[in-house]
Order: structure tokens, then C-alpha cells, then sequence
């Protein structure tokens, strides 16, 4: 799977993109996903098609099968296993026939459409091995998710215009991003709105933390809690009728 997100849809986190050697770009990036996996589908959306995202089920492990859905302007990348899917499947209301793939794009409408429903707790509800990425149209907004066991390959990185590379696929996300990529970090989520946040750890700041490959070389960067820094507890006054995307 890949997505890229303009910088306004997506801005980087602090830390991850470096200085140094550059990648290629994501531009282009979508065909060459095609040409690389057969029956590849991509789709470009959001103002002027400022992101992408493609699917392949070419050469996907058969424990950890990828996914891709649309349902009313959700878009939404998957690869994994649900455990407690029957569970999920009964609190978001959700017949018998329905995917893990389902069970996200709800669990994101759930959170935008009927707040104050925290979000680290969305993703914490969820067992399994999994990643995934959901773009919503409606709203210009990313969510994005990986276990805390990290049993999914799952990357991302910033090519030099600044816009944010995805994808199951290491390699992809270093030709496009050069240094200024890294494994997505374990049991952690990403909003547009409220960055890069620890579902573990919620009331903790996230920190950057240089990675070095065996030449003593910064090669990206990985993120952890911060124990000695909380957040703003605090929870803003929403009226019952407003989008409460803006609020996780």
C-alpha cells in the first residue's frame, strides 16, 4: 500500500525530515507503484489531487492481508488482522458480513461525527496486527495507525517538497524520502490535527529521537513517550453540532 499527503493535508511531525541526502520525490510515485505491482489501483484526491493513494493485493502475506475501501468520502488503506472483530463489529453497530477495513472507516466516523470520543482510545479498542491509513475528503484530514507490537511492516518519511510519504513497503518510502524516513513508530497514531500522539501513553508529549545506521549516520528518525512531559488535559467547549475531527 502507499499515500502521499501535501504538506497541508499531512505536516510532518517534528524531527522527521532531515537534512542531507534527499530522496527522489514523491512525484511519479503513484506509477511507479503501479508498474512495480500488478492489478495495482491508485486514486488521486483532496485539492488538485494532493494525495494519493494506491492498493495492491500482489505478493501480500496471507496472515496479513491487505484491504482498501471507500464509504461516503472515507477512504481508508488497511493490512492486518482484527482479533476482537466480533466485538468491534457489535459496539459500532456493524452487521455480521462486515471487514476489518469496516470496522476503521466506522470507528473514524464514530470519532468525528459523535465526540468527545477520545481517539487514543478508538485506536486502543483494536487488537491485532494491523496498520492503516484513511483519508477523508469531507474534511481534508489523515488518521493513521500501527500496533504496538509493530507486526505490520509500516513506513513513512518527507521527500524534499515536504510532503508525506506512506507505505508497507520500505523501499518506496527511502527512494522517495532519503534519510528523512523511518519505521512508523509502534502503538502510536497521527491526525492532521493533533500529530503524532502515543494511544499507549496519551497524556504523555512525544518526543524525536535520531536514528543511526551502523556507519554512526543519522538514517531518520524514531519517536517515544516523553515521561516527564504531560499534555493539556484540558477539554475545549464544542457544541454538540460541530465537526469534532478538529478536537483529536
Amino acid at each position: 500500500m502507499l499515500a502521499v499527503f501535501d504538506r497541508a493535508v499531512a505536516p510532518s511531525p517534528e524531527g522527521l525530515r532531515h537534512p542531507g541526502a534527499a530522496g527522489d520525490g514523491a512525484a511519479g510515485l503513484a506509477g511507479r507503484f503501479r508498474e512495480a505491482h500488478p492489478g495495482a489501483v491508485t486514486v488521486g484526491l483532496g485539492p488538485g489531487g494532493g494525495t494519493t493513494l494506491a492498493y495492491s493485493s500482489h505478493g501480500q502475506s496471507p496472515l496479513l492481508p491487505r484491504l482498501f475501501a471507500a464509504v461516503d468520502e472515507i477512504f481508508c488503506l488497511f493490512q492486518g488482522t482484527i482479533e476482537n472483530i466480533a466485538v468491534l463489529k457489535q459496539q459500532y453497530g456493524l452487521h455480521k458480513g462486515c471487514t476489518e477495513i469496516n470496522i476503521i472507516i466506522e470507528a473514524y466516523r464514530t470519532l468525528r461525527d459523535r465526540g468527545p470520543y477520545p481517539a487514543d482510545q478508538v485506536v486502543r479498542d483494536i487488537n491485532g496486527k494491523f496498520a492503516f491509513v484513511l483519508y477523508d475528503c469531507s474534511n481534508n484530514s489523515v488518521f493513521m495507525a500501527a500496533d504496538a507490537d509493530g507486526s505490520v511492516p509500516f513506513y513513512w518519511g518527507v521527500d524534499p517538497d515536504g510532503r508525506l510519504v506512506v507505505s508497507d513497503d520500505d523501499e518506496i518510502v527511502k527512494k522517495a524520502c532519503g534519510k528523512s524516513s523511518a519505521p512508523f513508530p509502534k502503538g502510536f497514531f497521527f491526525t492532521t490535527s493533533g500529530g503524532l500522539q502515543s494511544y499507549e501513553h496519551p497524556m504523555n508529549e512525544v518526543k524525536p529521537v535520531p536514528r543511526f545506521d551502523s556507519k554512526g549516520e543519522v538514517c531518520g528518525t524514531t519517536y517515544t513517550v516523553d515521561a516527564k512531559a504531560k499534555k493539556d488535559s484540558s477539554i475545549p467547549r464544542v457544541g454538540s453540532a460541530a465537526d469534532w475531527s478538529s478536537q483529536y
